[in-house]
């Protein structure tokens, strides 16, 4: 089971009769409840000769039919060469008997709504795997109508969209199918859409259909019991007509084309159906069945064991085949990559010796690495020397932390005292400017300094008197653009234009 929570049928042998199975429905995690009931055809019936039936009906009332299945062999004659054909004319023998072949499709009957579902086979060619196609109605019940033309006939086929569905093979060697939605259809044009998984079967001998209900909300099907009934009789069909057929599949005897069949001398019973409790539902024929039901014969149940043993050897022995081959591929994969390998690694060797050969080997050792010191407490931080003061420039002084200095556990070092371009006039005095005139307007008139603004002192009359030389020589300029002349007069200069 693929997982519980999901709708789940499983076929279970009815130990009432041989000829039937009871289809089980389970859903998160429920009780198993009976649900469907899968009849086949009964083998000793006359109406059942050369033909394979099954129908799933009610399991309250065995008469309400929801779908069946009915397909007839196609008859084909063997191909005889012309020494056969010579041989048996010579010898006036009978000609050989046809031999009954599966068709490629077959046709699910649906009552209440009436329908019909042909479903066919694709065959698979190299690399692809057997599917089975079929489509079903968007809109399978009429809309009431006052019209009594409209109750009689219905839509026209082609005018109703159609979903397209189709079983296919999990593996070519595999007897379990998974059901897709493929696509849409109208008016015989497809439009082919991605998969979308609908239902999974297990072909065991208990078979196990399981609806995969998360996408059954794109399944855009009106009837969806419908849909549910065809699902469950194509899966099973499909499994006895193509992927494990049953031993007498179409009930051969000698009243047909078939090879004889032994008959059943025991007496047959017919039951009478009791009356329909649904009346729109197809009126079932009544059950012909035998008083005791009639084993097989032993030798038809060896020859399908050694059939089934033949086959499963078969394929064990393809499969031992495929894997032998694919570890020779991966052995012969890994030893090219070796062999690569060793020869890439001989390139390099080679260039290498005649790099050498040719540069030799000095300057390409690399000196080791000098020795740690090995001292247990770390060295003090090395920091670069400040540059050397310029003149009238000094760095800040470091600062450290509880006045200390920063480059070493000391006391911060003593600055040496700043130079002086001049030193103060003994006539002035000393003060805290450089400047000789802020000295004396520092010490007050007491010191003689506003005496000294108007007369100079001595060492500066000299500066004075040259710099006044030297400007007696040019103009001077205001702030308004004119210039001062030699006699003390301002004279006025033009502005000049940017364009004369």
């Amino acid at each position: 089971m693929l997982d519980e929570n999901l709708p789940t049928f499983r076929f279970r042998p009815s130990p009432d009769n041989p000829l039937s199975q009871v289809l089980y429905f389970t859903h998160k995690g429920s009780d198993p409840a009976a649900e469907y009931i899968f009849r086949r055809a009964d083998p000793a019936s006359p109406a059942s000769r050369n033909t394979y039936a099954v129908a799933l009906c009610g399991t309250v009332n065995t008469g309400v039919i929801y779908g069946e299945v009915l397909v007839e062999p196609e008859w084909s004659q063997p191909t005889l060469s012309a020494a056969e054909l010579r041989a048996q004319s010579q010898s006036a023998a009978p000609p050989p008997a046809a031999t009954a072949e599966v068709p490629e499709s077959f046709t699910i009957q649906l009552y209440n709504p009436d329908q019909t579902i042909t479903v066919k086979m694709v065959s698979g060619s190299w690399g692809k795997k057997d599917t089975w196609e079929f489509d079903v109605p968007v809109q399978s019940f009429r809309q009431p109508s006052a019209s009594e033309l409209d109750r009689q006939t219905g839509s026209p086929a082609d005018l109703v969209p159609r979903v397209l569905f189709r079983w296919k093979k999990d593996g070519r060697l595999s007897k379990d199918l998974t059901c897709f939605m493929s696509g849409t259809s109208l008016g015989g044009r497809k439009n082919k859409e991605p998969d979308i998984t609908v239902a999974m079967f297990k072909a065991a001998r208990d078979s196990i259909v399981t609806v995969y209900e998360p996408n059954l909300h794109r399944v855009e099907v009106e009837d969806r019991k419908g849909l549910e009934v065809i699902l469950l009789l194509s899966a099973e069909v499909i499994k006895e007509l193509y992927v494990a057929p049953r031993s007498d599949l179409f009930n051969l005897s000698s009243d047909g084309p078939g090879p004889a069949k032994r008959k059943n001398s025991r007496p047959n019973v017919t039951f009478a159906v009791p009356p329909q409790q649904n009346p729109t539902s197809r009126p079932s024929p009544p059950i012909t069945t035998s008083a005791s039901a009639v084993p097989p014969a032993t030798a038809d149940i060896d020859a399908e064991t050694r059939r089934l043993q033949a086959m499963v050897e078969r394929e064990e022995r393809e499969r031992e085949k495929r894997e032998r081959a694919e570890q020779k591929r991966i052995k012969r994969m890994l030893e090219d990559e070796d062999r690569e390998r060793r020869r890439r690694e001989a390139e390099v060797a080679k260039e290498t010796e005649r790099l050498r050969k040719k540069y030799g080997v000095d300057g390409q050792t690399i000196p080791p690495l000098p020795p740690r010191p090995a001292s247990h407490a770390p060295p003090p931080p090395q920091y670069a020397q400040p540059p050397p003061p310029q003149q009238g420039y000094y760095p800040p002084p470091p600062v450290g932390v509880g006045g200390l200095s920063p480059w070493g556990a000391g006391p911060a070092p003593t600055l040496p005292p700043r130079p002086v371009s001049a030193g103060p006039s003994s006539a002035n005095g000393a003060g805290p400017f450089h400047c000789a005139k802020l000295n004396m307007l520092w010490n007050g008139p007491g010191a003689g300094g506003w005496s000294s603004l108007i007369t100079p002192p001595p060492h500066m009359a000299g500066q004075q008197g040259q710099s006044s030389q030297q400007q007696q020589g040019r103009p001077r300029h205001g702030s308004s653009g004119s210039s001062v002349g030699a006699d003390g007069g301002r004279r006025v200069r033009r502005k000049r234009s940017s364009v004369w």
